[in-house]
């Protein structure tokens, strides 16, 4: 068992890397299949039946959206006679890749999968679901824009704000809320794929940036529902505010760190003459920033910011001091890393 998660973290690493670094559609698929064979090892891990659930899941939407990714660039070399990701012409070929990728990533209409899925996960799993497992079918996605029918692009990427922000209102599982957290970033990333490939990019590393700390605190201190957090003060003081501040930059919330690729999007929409589409991403946006509210309320509002003078049997230590030592530096650079944006 001690070796397994060496090999597979090495799966993972290495099947992303193999498919952001050709430029060949067989060999991107190849290491998509690789990155998706270590993941699933990975979320099966804890041998419960909730992993056993997930796991099935996962490889089903992941094989369907494998399947859909081969045949379109399998049509588009009958076609046109190249495998090279920036060629692809065929029209048919390029709506299969767009659904395809959109699989991948969790983006809406086929989004149902990513909540079940990270919530019959560890944490550790459901981190790299929201946020490494993004960044290969990005690129390709972002490789391939050109070639992609806008209209396609900024429908699948308003559904994703849209459902994002819908599903995520009613949710008490911190693990189900990070999940339409990421649906609606992809909501953001594949809106811009449409127009600015570039700020697209920009928009999924912030994401990442901001997601990690968050996961840290989830799994140093265990929380998992809303709940939870209202006892996080009784451990850490400072903890509830790195929390909050960190969910309101997610939400977009200026002058925090996640504000900046969506006031870049709006530029470029704007000066676009996409008025209209604009607007609806930005409405669309502040239903999504009321459960980010409800996280900020749940940490910070409803108990004073003092320690305990006693030691009580609920009151839980950090398990993960790995983490615990990162957690700093890593909060700290997310919720400062706005001003060295260029506008």
């Amino acid at each position: 068992m001690l070796t397994s998660m060496p090999m597979m973290t090495a799966g993972i690493f290495m099947g992303t890397m193999t498919a952001i670094m050709t430029n060949h559609w067989l060999v991107a698929w190849i290491g998509l299949e690789t990155n998706m064979l270590a993941m699933l090892m990975m979320t099966a891990k804890p041998k419960t039946s909730r992993s056993s659930e997930a796991t099935t899941k996962y490889f089903l939407i992941q094989a369907i959206a494998s399947i859909l990714i081969l045949m379109s660039s399998t049509a588009n070399v009958w076609h046109n006679g190249t495998w090279s990701l920036t060629q692809l012409y065929n029209n048919h070929s390029t709506t299969i890749m767009t659904i395809g990728l959109a699989t991948k990533m969790g983006a809406a209409p086929i989004h149902f999968w990513l909540p079940e899925v990270m919530q019959g996960s560890s944490m550790a799993s459901a981190l790299l679901m929201s946020t490494w497992q993004k960044i290969a079918p990005t690129v390709l996605m972002y490789t391939a824009a050109k070639n992609m029918t806008p209209i396609a692009l900024m429908t699948i990427g308003l559904l994703s704000i849209l459902v994002g922000g819908l599903r995520g209102i009613n949710q008490t599982q911190l693990l189900k809320i990070m999940a339409f957290s990421s649906i609606s970033n992809t909501g953001w990333t594949t809106l811009m794929m449409a127009i600015s490939p570039n700020i697209a990019l920009l928009n999924t590393f912030l994401y990442i940036n901001i997601a990690c700390p968050i996961f840290m605190i989830m799994i140093s201190h265990p929380t998992k529902t809303l709940l939870d957090l209202s006892a996080m003060w009784t451990l850490t003081p400072t903890l509830p505010l790195t929390m909050a501040l960190l969910a309101l930059s997610t939400s977009g919330l200026p002058p925090l760190t996640g504000f900046a690729p969506k006031l870049l999007a709006l530029n470029d929409l704007t000066e676009q003459k996409l008025l209209i589409t604009a607007t609806a991403a930005t409405t669309l946006s502040l239903i999504n920033l009321l459960f980010y509210l409800r996280i900020t309320h749940m940490a910070m509002m409803l108990t004073p910011p003092t320690t305990t003078t006693g030691t009580t049997k609920w009151r839980f230590y950090p398990n993960q001091p790995t983490l615990t030592a990162l957690l700093t530096p890593t909060a700290l650079t997310t919720l400062f890393m706005g001003p060295m944006i260029p506008y």
